[in-house]
């Protein structure tokens, strides 16, 4: 959600918070801020809009000197989107300024208190109140900034990433989180704060990820000193070197990050599966499943729980474990796994997807598993993030930074790493034989290729995507392995282009949708060989019988489906369970087509997060 960016050292400390917010834009915000320390007074500014309107505003409006700065991309919880709203806020002497993520939940009564003791807000945020808090700690128990903070946290409800500076004292930022995500960059006598770590490549491949209830004061030509915020105990740090590059997190002469990375798909499920399988010598290694494969071997069932596009590839998970595994599988969504009292044994295990690794009802749905006893396995692409250390075990996706909101790769990866878990568990229960085994391997080896000869459609896709564009609906239907598929392309078409479509089953078409088909529908139909073929060929003529318009996801040199449907894209034949790796392919080029030729923001869908870190 919100973006946090800080930096304290020797070098001009705006350009870097600015162009750290840029790199910050994915995350999703409709507002933004800097406040800059010149050596002498504390200067802001703020607005409602993008991170190029505040540039504008701030170079008008203040001297940008200095090398102390913290700066903000807001998504709107507590308050409308406007310049009042917008982070930083300061406290009421002036004194006080703080950047803040995450949702304080108790801030009505600390408001009314606050207001009490002669404090005045002037804007609707949690976040004033936050930093009134810690100045009014700081004021009555005489204390420095830092334990200020800590005595206010622990008085807090809720969820925070915060970066918070004292104009009194200001050779130091105090930074803390709980539940939401928070990188500290180290170079030479210098900081850099940031929500995680492309705002610092380029300066520094050396980061701490503070840990959940951890705080840290970051001074310069002094060591940082982290603490637990609520005992006071010190921690020692592990400083990590960053794996990713500057390179990554650019676009590389395409258009849109989004279409970056559906490119990049090849190169990053081959990254995914590098290392961890051996096709030809039939060998699979994963550390995180091989060091406890008796919990995999022995479990009742295996729950998997995920948001979004994520809960997507858990849904192919559910028909690859059944499938290959012959283990009962359960798909919840982690928003409601959390509320629900769920039934969990120590004998289940729980696999927690997500990219980012930082989504905040997951996180919730991996700590209210652990308490009832069972295993819980983490798949995510961030390295360092919250569930990669939450979780027992896990599997890093590998798949690379994913700048754009809608997720492309993430979703290819995180099939991929689910079927090779699927796989090696399927091999040490004895329900596929050998010959079965190597073939399946041979076969996701293959993949990489087989998804760059399905991007060459590309072209293809261009030009039907020009004539639904002004589509106002459209429904997408998927059976056994590609249900899941249809599922995700709907999703992919309402992110980025606003067009309301569903997706369903092909034969739940009958059972309600059906209605919906007239001549001004498109419908996307995944008809490839493998499966059901000849049910969903019956549910192509029924959508026909009543001029329904058919984009046919076929599989190459599929003839009864060409026959049929308005428009047909091929993808290269694959064994059944693996096609969604082949199928997703043109409805992500579909959608992201639409989008551009209505002229939305691909990479920045309205109202979107790429890392939903709060409720």
């Amino acid at each position: 959600m919100c973006g946090i960016v800080g930096y304290i050292g020797h070098r001009k400390a705006y350009p870097i918070v600015l162009n750290g917010l840029k790199r910050l834009e994915y995350r999703g915000y409709d507002s933004a801020g800097i406040a800059i320390y010149d050596g002498k007074e504390l200067k802001f500014s703020k607005t409602k809009g993008k991170v190029v309107d505040l540039e504008k505003k701030l170079e008008a409006e203040i001297s940008t000197e200095g090398t102390i700065a913290i700066g903000h991309t807001r998504w709107a919880t507590h308050g409308v989107p406007n310049d009042i709203n917008s982070h930083p806020h300061f406290s009421n002497s002036g004194d006080l300024v703080i950047i803040h993520n995450g949702i304080i939940e108790n801030y009505e009564p600390l408001k009314q208190e606050l207001k009490n003791r002669g404090y005045s807000f002037q804007s609707d945020t949690d976040t004033e109140v936050l930093v009134n808090l810690i100045e009014d700690v700081k004021k009555k128990e005489k204390v420095k900034l830092g334990k200020a903070v800590q005595i206010a946290l622990n008085q807090t409800i809720g969820a925070y990433a915060i970066a918070v500076f004292d104009r009194k004292k200001p050779n130091e930022i105090v930074v803390a989180r709980l539940g939401s995500p928070l990188a500290i960059g180290v170079g030479e006598n210098e900081y850099f704060i940031a929500s995680d770590a492309s705002p610092f490549l380029e300066y520094t491949k050396n980061a701490i990820y503070l840990e959940d209830g951890e705080m840290a004061v970051v001074r310069t030509h002094k060591d940082m000193k982290v603490r637990k915020i609520h005992d006071d105990s010190l921690v020692d740090p592990y400083v990590q070197e960053l794996q990713m590059n500057l390179e990554q997190i650019e676009k590389g002469g395409y258009d849109h990050f989004m279409l970056k990375e559906i490119y990049e798909q090849p190169d990053a499920i081959r990254d995914t599966f590098r290392g961890r399988m051996l096709a030809d010598q039939g060998i699979i290694k994963m550390a995180g499943i091989d060091d406890h494969i008796d919990k995999f071997i022995n479990a009742k069932r295996i729950l998997i729980v995920a948001c979004g596009t994520s809960w997507h590839a858990g849904l192919v998970a559910e028909y690859v474990f059944e499938e290959l595994a012959r283990v009962p599988v359960e798909v919840e969504y982690a928003s409601e796994f959390r509320y629900r009292n769920p039934v969990i044994d120590k004998e289940d295990v729980l696999i927690a997807i997500s990219q980012s690794g930082e989504t905040a009802d997951t996180m919730a749905a991996i700590k209210l598993a652990k308490e009832s006893g069972a295993f819980v396995f983490g798949v995510c692409n961030v390295v360092g993030s919250s569930i990669s250390r939450e979780t027992h075990a896990g599997a890093y996706t590998h798949a690379g930074p994913e700048i754009g909101v809608a997720s492309t790769k993430a979703f290819t990866t995180q099939i991929t790493v689910l079927t090779l878990i699927a796989l090696q568990l399927a091999k040490k229960k004895g329900k596929i034989s050998t010959s079965d085994f190597y073939t399946y391997l041979r076969e996701l080896d293959s993949i990489p290729e087989k998804v760059a000869e399905a991007l060459t459609s590309n072209e293809h896709i261009e030009k039907i995507a020009a004539i639904y564009k002004d589509a106002k609906n459209c429904l997408y239907l998927g059976r056994g392995f590609n249900f899941p598929v249809a599922l995700e392309g709907a999703l992919k078409l309402k992110e980025i282009s606003y067009i309301h479509a569903e997706g369903y089953p092909a034969a739940e078409m009958k059972h309600g949708p059906i209605a919906l088909i007239d001549e001004q529908m498109p419908v996307v139909v995944i008809a490839t060989k493998k499966g059901h073929y000849e049910k969903v060929v019956s549910n192509i003529q029924e959508i026909k019988s009543r001029s329904g318009k058919i984009i046919g996801i076929v599989t190459k040199g599929d003839v009864d489906v060409k026959n049929l449907a308005d428009h047909v894209i091929e993808v290269p034949e694959t064994i059944e369970l693996m096609t969604p790796l082949l199928t997703t392919i043109p409805l992500q080029l579909l959608s992201y087509h639409i989008a551009v030729m209505l002229d939305k923001n691909v990479d920045q869908p309205r109202n979107l997060a790429k890392s939903v870190t709060v409720e």
